[in-house]
């Protein structure tokens, strides 16, 4: 068994150096496991829900423009955890949205972090299927546009460029590996 403690760095002071509406940095001044000290530059995010929405042999995405890369994304339903929200109400919130779609077979893949060498931030992953169509309802600074696409177009929009996040491109080789096996 391996011991987790053994590379574990000691935080010896704690900066907020920004605090924004949706992420804060900090930067904490560590003692490292040779006794030697560094620098820990530390975004801190409360976290995210991102769905895989299957309607039949089709997947629903949303294309939006994404600013820190200037350039539109075609990406899976997904958003921000408000505080004290459960996972899974946020995704089944964020795929009403973004998308219009409502489930009540909705379930966890996964959950992981997107960058843990400088983010805290979780991404919950989950799975929807026998889809029921309502109203989409985007945030009032969300401009999107919703399609279902095969797996098929999912795999040339990732080689067009126009899926390159790593959540929708979990997403695709999720449901790749559905298709193919029944289980993800």
């Amino acid at each position: 068994m391996t011991d987790h403690k053994k590379f574990e760095e000691v935080t010896t002071s704690s900066e907020m150096i920004f605090k924004g509406k949706i992420i804060s940095l900090q930067v904490d001044q560590v003692t490292l496991p040779n006794g030697g000290t560094a620098s820990r530059e530390i975004v801190k995010h409360p976290g995210a829900v991102a769905v895989i929405p299957l309607l039949g042999d089709k997947m629903i995405v949303v294309e939006q423009y994404r600013k820190p890369l200037e350039k539109s994304q075609v990406e899976i339903p997904a958003g921000k955890l408000d505080s004290g929200e459960e996972p899974l109400r946020a995704a089944l919130r964020e795929l009403e949205e973004e998308t219009g779609y409502k489930s009540d077979n909705i379930r966890l893949v996964s959950s992981f972090y997107t960058s843990p060498g400088f983010a805290d931030e979780i991404i919950h992953l989950y799975i929807a299927e026998d889809l029921v169509k309502g109203t989409a309802n985007p945030d009032e600074d969300e401009f999107l546009d919703c399609e279902a696409i095969t797996l098929e177009q999912a795999q040339q929009y990732m080689r067009e460029g126009r899926i390159s996040d790593a959540k929708t491109i979990m997403a695709v080789y999720a449901w790749q590996l559905y298709k193919l096996t029944g289980q993800i």
